[in-house]
């Protein structure tokens, strides 16, 4: 059964990890695309054949509306930055609830496998063992998802910096 658990557990770390390089390609290629637009714009009003008030017009047109891009892809970064934010906590806490009622799940199988068997040593050691392991497993699995957040939290900064 552990084995199953961490099996999936590898599973949607890997999945975790997929969609977060899938994030970090993107906002590269639109930072590219954004960077590049305003070097074009930039060469083709340098290169037309328009006297020096008409190119200082087009010049201030175009830096309004860099400007105006700009503004709109911070928003659209912060938002998605809230968005992570919240599904983390969101994940964060519903692993928190998981732990405690697994815990409490172990520590009555726990009990009643001592009352059941206050005779043998042997199988209470077994169950603590297991309520041990699990619990650990538990923890490792919340530090990742921390991590994860702290991730998160951190490229969502970055995002919003630009």
């Amino acid at each position: 059964m552990s084995n199953q658990n961490q099996n999936q557990n590898q599973n949607q770390n890997q999945n975790q990890n997929q969609n977060q390089v899938d994030n970090i390609n993107s906002k590269d290629f639109l930072i590219g695309s954004l960077i590049g637009s305003m070097i074009g714009a930039s060469m083709a009003l340098l290169f037309a054949p328009k006297s020096g008030k008409e190119v200082r017009e087009d010049l201030n047109q175009g830096a309004s509306y860099v400007r105006e891009r700009a503004g709109e892809w911070k928003d659209v970064a912060y938002e998605k930055g809230n968005e992570i934010g919240s599904r983390a906590k969101e994940s964060s806490s519903q692993l928190s609830k998981n732990v405690s009622v697994k815990s409490q799940e172990f520590g009555e199988k726990v009990r009643n496998k001592v009352e059941g068997f206050r005779s043998t040593n042997d199988e209470a050691e077994e169950a603590a063992e297991e309520v041990a392991q699990a619990i650990e497993e538990a923890a490792e699995e919340l530090e990742r998802q921390q991590e994860q957040e702290q991730d998160q939290e951190t490229t969502t900064s970055s995002t919003t910096n630009y």
